[in-house]
C-alpha cells in the first residue's frame, strides 16, 4: 500500500453487508474487519436492517427490503459499483461465477473502469460458465482445487486465500456430555447432502450407533420451506430413524454447533456454495469432528476430517458409527480440526495475504 496513505477500496458484493447471509457477504465483512488501515466503501441495506452493520468504512445505501441477492439487487449493485469504482483506488469484487458472470466480466471495463480489481471467487455454479468468462483482474480462490480450475480456464495467476474463522469467537470446547447429537447444516439444494445424511444416519443406526439427528436446512428464495422440511421428516421416518429434528434458519449457530458431537456434510455437489463451508470451519475450530464427502474442494482439510465417496450413504454411515464408538479417535480428530483452523484459517494469515495483495496492486 502507498506509504502514509490509506487506500480507498470498494467492496463490491451482490447484496448489502448488513443484509442476508451469504459467502460473498461473509468474506467481504471479514476483509473489512481484518484490514484496519484501509478505508472501505461497502453496500448497506435501506430502509430495513436485519443485522448489525459493520462499524468501519463508508456505507452506500441500496434499496432493498429482503437483503437477498435477487436480480434487481444485482443490477443495482453493478450500477452503484460502476459509480463508486471511479472514486476509489481499488475494487474488491466478491462474486460467484454464475449465469450472469460471463456478461459482467465482458462489461468489466465499462462497469469498473481502469482501477485495479481483485476478484474473490466465492464459488462456481457450473464449469461451463467459466468457458465464456474473463478474469476481472487479480483472481483469488478459496481452495487449491478451485485455483486449478480457474487456471485451466485461463484466469491466469490465481492466488489462494482460504477464508478465516474468528478463533476467539469459536474456542475449542470439550466433548459434550450426554446423548450424542449429529448435525447437518446446509440448504434445500439438489444433491446438497440432506437426503444422503438421512440415509447415512439410517445405516449408522443399523450398525448399532445411537444418536439424535438434527437437520438445520435453510431455504432458498422462492422455495416452499414447509413442504421441503416435511419431505425430510417423511424420508427419515421411512428410513427408521426414531429421533430426528428438522430446523430451518438457526439464529445462534454457535450454541447449536457446540452442542453436537459430529458434523455430517456429504454433498454430491456444492452448486456454487463456498469451497470451504463456514459451518465446517466453525465445527473444526470448536473441536467437533466432521465427516465430509470426497469432493476435490475438501481436500484442503487433509487428515483433520473423515471423507467418504460423494453420494455413498452406506460408507458415510459406517464412518459415523465408527466415530461415535471410538472416543480416542474422536479426540484425535477434534484436536486436528482445531490445529488446522489455527494454522490455515486464522485471522492473521487471512489479513496478511490480502494486505500483501493490496500492496502489490496499489504499488
Amino acid at each position: 500500500m502507498v506509504p502514509h496513505e490509506r487506500p480507498r477500496v470498494l467492496l463490491l458484493t451482490s447484496c448489502p453487508l448488513d443484509g442476508a447471509e451469504g459467502s460473498d457477504v461473509r468474506l467481504a465483512s471479514d476483509v473489512l474487519e481484518a484490514l484496519p488501515d484501509v478505508d472501505f466503501v461497502w453496500f448497506a441495506q435501506w430502509p430495513d436492517h436485519r443485522r448489525h452493520p459493520p462499524r468501519r468504512g463508508r456505507p452506500v445505501r441500496m434499496l432493498t427490503r429482503s437483503g437477498s441477492a435477487h436480480t434487481p439487487h444485482r443490477v443495482q449493485a453493478a450500477l452503484t459499483g460502476a459509480v463508486f469504482a471511479r472514486r476509489v483506488d481499488l475494487v474488491h469484487v466478491f462474486l460467484t461465477v454464475g449465469r450472469a458472470f460471463p456478461l459482467f466480466s465482458r462489461l468489466r471495463p465499462l462497469l469498473l473502469g481502469g482501477r485495479p480489481v481483485v476478484h474473490t471467487v466465492t464459488g462456481v455454479m457450473d464449469a461451463r460458465f467459466l468457458d465464456r468468462a474473463r478474469p476481472l483482474g487479480a483472481t483469488v480462490a478459496l481452495s487449491e482445487s478451485m485455483a486449478r480450475r480457474l487456471r485451466a480456464a485461463d484466469f491466469g495467476d490465481v492466488r489462494v486465500v482460504p477464508p478465516m474463522i474468528d478463533l476467539d469467537a469459536w474456542p475449542y470446547l470439550p466433548r459434550p456430555q450426554g446423548y450424542p447429537v449429529v448435525l447437518f447444516a446446509g440448504h434445500h439444494d439438489p444433491r446438497g447432502g440432506a437426503e444422503t445424511v438421512i440415509d447415512a444416519a439410517a445405516e449408522a443406526w443399523r450398525e448399532g450407533a445411537r444418536f439424535r439427528l438434527v437437520l438445520a436446512v435453510r431455504a432458498r428464495p422462492g422455495q416452499r420451506t414447509g413442504l421441503l422440511e416435511e419431505a425430510l421428516r417423511e424420508r427419515a421416518g421411512a428410513a427408521g430413524l426414531p429421533d430426528v429434528e428438522v430446523l430451518g434458519h438457526v439464529e445462534d449457530m454457535r450454541e447449536l454447533i457446540t452442542s453436537v458431537h459430529v458434523l455430517l456434510y456429504p454433498p454430491d455437489s456444492l452448486g456454487g456454495k463456498a469451497d470451504i463451508p463456514l459451518t465446517v470451519l466453525q465445527s473444526l475450530a470448536s473441536g467437533r469432528p466432521a465427516i465430509l464427502s470426497d469432493l476435490p474442494q475438501f481436500a484442503d482439510f487433509g487428515h483433520a476430517v473423515l471423507r467418504a465417496p460423494a453420494g455413498d450413504a452406506r460408507r458415510t454411515g459406517q464412518q459415523l458409527a465408527w466415530l461415535l464408538d471410538q472416543p480416542r479417535s474422536w479426540d484425535v480428530l477434534a484436536e486436528r480440526g482445531r490445529s488446522l483452523a489455527e494454522d490455515h484459517f486464522g485471522p492473521e494469515r487471512f489479513a496478511a495475504r490480502y494486505a500483501a495483495l493490496y500492496r502489490e496492486l496499489l504499488a
